[in-house]
């Protein structure tokens, strides 16, 4: 049963608030209206659209946490993070992500969204790529949301480095697996290793 326009826009207000991610096609499905009555909900209620709400989170958890990138060196759009722990990436396929021929997503784009992940999630003002170990799983096209979770699996203050597995996900599927060993400076002086 549909709700009346106030009972929607109240309720709306509440998913938003709880996935300040979701977008006006899911909230569609959600309240079984069309995206253009969704947009003039949201309106209603000045609520940012999705992209919106999402670029003001990322600035937030950035500017609060992450000390080894600027907002603008992340590929997607960091959600969440624990420092030295875990953290959460969306990346939204478009035009300039994907072959012209086929719409399928480049690969190095996935990598770069999984990789710069790794390096925020590191408590440390340089972070560098040591090695990684990467599968893709299955193609991404043109619109998808992909969704990538880092978890720090080993994290080793004596030599500095780290351990780090990423699953991205569009939906409920598996996409893209990497593990990523990650190499910290506490200091800006160069040190004679061996990295990427």
């Amino acid at each position: 049963m549909k709700l009346k326009k106030k009972d929607r826009q109240d309720k709306l207000l509440q998913v938003i608030e709880e996935n300040p991610f979701i977008t006006d096609e899911e909230l569609a499905k959600l309240f079984q209206v069309s995206i253009q009555t969704i947009r003039l909900d949201r309106l209603g209620k000045n609520i940012p659209e999705a992209r919106e709400r999402i670029k003001k989170v990322a600035s937030q958890t950035l500017t609060a946490s992450v000390k080894s990138l600027q907002i603008d060196e992340v590929i997607g759009e960091i959600l969440d993070i624990s420092m030295n722990e875990t953290g959460l990436s969306l990346l939204e396929i478009e035009n300039e992500h994907v072959f012209s021929r086929n719409q399928i997503a480049r690969g190095h784009h996935l990598f770069a969204q999984a990789n710069s992940l790794c390096v925020a999630v590191i408590d440390a003002p340089i972070v560098v790529t040591k090695r990684a170990n990467v599968q893709y799983i299955q193609p991404v096209f043109l619109g998808q949301r992909v969704i990538a979770k880092a978890q720090v699996k080993m994290l080793d203050h004596e030599k500095d480095h780290s351990i780090i597995e990423v699953k991205s996900s569009v939906g409920s599927e598996i996409v893209f697996l990497g593990e990523f060993e990650m190499v910290k400076h506490i200091g800006t002086e160069r040190k004679n290793r061996n990295y990427v």
